[in-house]
């Protein structure tokens, strides 16, 4: 079956992180909920969020030596929060998913399907 990456994403304005503790609380247990529906569904491969774009860093092995740098690879407004990894039948499968995994964690959700063998 085929595999899709669901992610989040999230930005300025509209697309920020809550700061309002009661808003991250029922987030994080309306995600808790999502998930555990996945997992019930048998289509649950793998999920993770991710810590803050401040965490990232950046490193390109492309020339002599490997070089580090702080920081995300692209300066963006917009940052990848968290995804889920779901073995689903079909992209319109994948689509429905998503719309939940969007109302559950406030944000707006990417489908991308991996590349088959």
């Amino acid at each position: 079956m085929p595999q899709y990456m669901l992610s989040v994403h999230h930005g300025a304005g509209d697309d920020a992180l809550p700061t309002d503790q009661a808003v991250i609380e029922k987030m994080f247990a309306d995600v808790g909920a999502f998930n555990e529906r996945a997992q019930a569904a048998g289509i649950w491969v793998f999920a993770g969020g991710l810590e803050p774009i401040e965490t990232a860093t950046t490193v390109d092995n492309r020339g002599a030596e490997a070089i580090v740098t702080d920081g995300p690879f692209a300066e963006s407004k917009e940052w990848l929060g968290g995804f889920w990894i779901f073995e689903l039948p079909d992209l319109d499968a994948a689509l429905t998913w998503a719309a939940d995994g969007s109302k559950a964690c406030g944000g707006r959700v990417e489908v991308r399907p991996f590349q088959s063998e």
